[in-house]
C-alpha cells in the first residue's frame, strides 16, 4: 500500500492546478506508483496470487484511464506517458 506522504508527493508532481486531486493525470500517476510497488512485492513473493489479481485489476483500470485520455486530449496523453515512462 502506498503511504500518505508518497501519495501526496505523486499528487503534487502531477496536478494541473492547486486543488487538483482527481484529474486523469493524477489518477494515472497514483495507479502507476501502486503498480510499481506491488510489482516489487511480487518479485519477492512469487506465489502471492491474490495480490497478483489486484495488480491485474489496477493495470486494467490504468489502461482504461489512458484510453480515455487518448480519446479526449492526445497531447495530455503523450505528456503523461513521457513523464511516467509507461511505454518503453
Amino acid at each position: 500500500m502506498i503511504r500518505k506522504d508518497e501519495k501526496t508527493a505523486v499528487i503534487e508532481a502531477n496536478r494541473t492546478h492547486d486543488t487538483d486531486t482527481g484529474s486523469p493525470e493524477v489518477q494515472i500517476a497514483i495507479l502507476t506508483a501502486r503498480i510499481n510497488q506491488l510489482t516489487d512485492h511480487l518479485r519477492v513473493h512469487i506465489h502471492d496470487n491474490h495480490s497478483r489479481r489486484g495488480l491485474y485489476k489496477m493495470i486494467g483500470q490504468r489502461r482504461k484511464m489512458l484510453d480515455y485520455l487518448a480519446r479526449k486530449d492526445i497531447e495530455r496523453y503523450r505528456a503523461i506517458i513521457a513523464k511516467l515512462g509507461i511505454r518503453k
